[in-house]
């Protein structure tokens, strides 16, 4: 194994070792255990969400209108 150097925002390495300390082991074990887990899952083809195109506006201009429907004025 190789040492490195991971940075990570303090919610995220509380939460890490809070982790290592419930299943007794250790920070770097839980670490390569994620890291491992992350690259073993298949990677979306298109990236994007299992919930896109699920559902059907009825409209089929929506992509053309996504300014005026995103960005209209909600008070009026």
């Amino acid at each position: 194994m190789k040492r490195t150097t991971i940075f990570l925002d303090d919610a995220l390495l509380r939460a890490l070792k809070r982790l290592a300390a419930r299943r007794d082991v250790s920070f770097a074990t839980v670490v390569r255990e994620a890291a491992a887990a992350y690259i073993a899952e298949p990677a979306s083809a298109s990236g994007l969400p299992s919930i896109a195109g699920q559902f059907a506006s009825g409209t089929r201009d929506t992509a053309s209108r996504a300014d005026k429907l995103l960005w209209k004025d909600p008070h009026q």
